[in-house]
């Protein structure tokens, strides 16, 4: 049975089409019913759906294609899999208490998601277009099993590994009635990066990059064909770029950094070590990348803000951020009160 071809040969315009309609119908569920139960898991979940239907209409099914398509598969189940558990024990997200009641910026958040899900899962999306394995009109099939694609596998796996760890830690940490309110999350993987999960998933799309740009290198593809795979790195890319300035890291530091300042400093301080024990955690714990605090407390605060991308717009500064801060948090006590 021939692979189907769609709309184009490298199904960039079949996916969109897929996306956007999963992401609008997941949209106006939620915003219909007012509730957050399905918004990460509809993204998760996205990823699942273009992995099988592209494997599933390229119908080239050569070791390469199903081994890249069962790792994202699994990896989309994971995350969505997760996220929905999180989201039904704690029972809201907290992310769309501003918006979630706003039309516009509530469909912003999902036409961002659905961004997100095609831009990143470019690789597979091209490597099971027939444009890349038909190879009866121009496509390749490489022997699988090159270090190319066993090096994409094991830094797949690696990722996976960090990020399911790391989310399980914090679960767990989160959910025990006797975690230390005036403590940053600091046992396990957190002991030696404050966003573990983060770091996993960029290893995650770097390993299926890898992976998947075989029949490129060890292949032989037409000049365009090889084009769409090597510029497929916009999803690894894009995944750095959304995690350390988008939605990622800025929105998990400045907010943790203003709590433990407000602990210490604000209207109803409760912890006067706070704010000192969130700071010393900022001084031994590596941003992004784990390290082992020994080795990352005695380095340059140079170093610390370039090399190892602890920028810093992500600090909350209590000179500068702090009295705001404060006078932020009595303004929304008097109006309660």
């Amino acid at each position: 049975m021939a692979p189907v071809y769609a709309l184009d040969h490298y199904y960039l315009g079949f996916t969109v089409l897929i996306t956007l309609g999963y992401q609008m119908l997941g949209f106006l569920i939620a915003w219909t019913l007012q509730f957050d139960k399905i918004t990460d898991f509809t993204g998760g979940s996205n990823f699942f759906l273009l992995a099988l239907l592209t494997l599933l209409i390229g119908n080239t099914f050569h070791a390469r294609n199903i081994v890249a398509s069962v790792l994202v598969m699994i990896w989309a189940t994971r995350i969505a899999g997760f996220l929905l558990f999180r989201v039904l024990k704690t029972g809201s997200d907290a992310r769309f208490d501003d918006i979630r009641s706003h039309f516009l910026k509530f469909m912003g958040f999902w036409v961002g998601q659905i961004v997100w899900v095609w831009t990143v899962s470019l690789p597979l999306t091209i490597l099971n277009s027939p444009a890349v394995s038909d190879t009866r009109f121009g496509g390749s099939n490489p022997a699988f099993g090159s270090g190319r694609d066993i090096a994409g596998i094991v830094l797949w796996a690696i990722g996976l590994i960090i990020e399911t760890t790391a989310d399980a830690q914090k679960f767990h940490y989160k959910s025990t009635k006797a975690v230390a309110k005036d403590q940053p999350m600091n046992r396990g993987l957190w002991a030696w990066s404050r966003h573990p999960p983060y770091f996993g998933e960029m290893l995650c799309w770097w390993g299926i990059w890898i992976l998947c740009i075989s029949p490129t290198t060890n292949g032989t593809l037409s000049s365009s064909a090889r084009a769409a795979q090597y510029g497929a790195v916009i999803s690894p890319v894009f995944t750095i770029l959304l995690l350390m300035f988008a939605s990622g890291v800025p929105t998990a530091e400045k907010p943790t950094g203003r709590k433990f300042y407000l602990m210490s400093h604000g209207p109803d301080a409760s912890s006067p070590n706070a704010w000192a024990k969130y700071k010393a955690h900022l001084h031994r714990t590596s941003v992004l990348i784990p390290l082992p605090p020994a080795l990352y407390r005695p380095l340059p605060e140079l170093a610390k803000r370039t090399l190892l991308l602890d920028f810093p717009m992500y600090r909350f500064d209590e000179k500068r951020d702090g009295p705001g801060a404060v006078e932020e948090e009595r303004g929304k006590r008097a109006s309660r009160g």
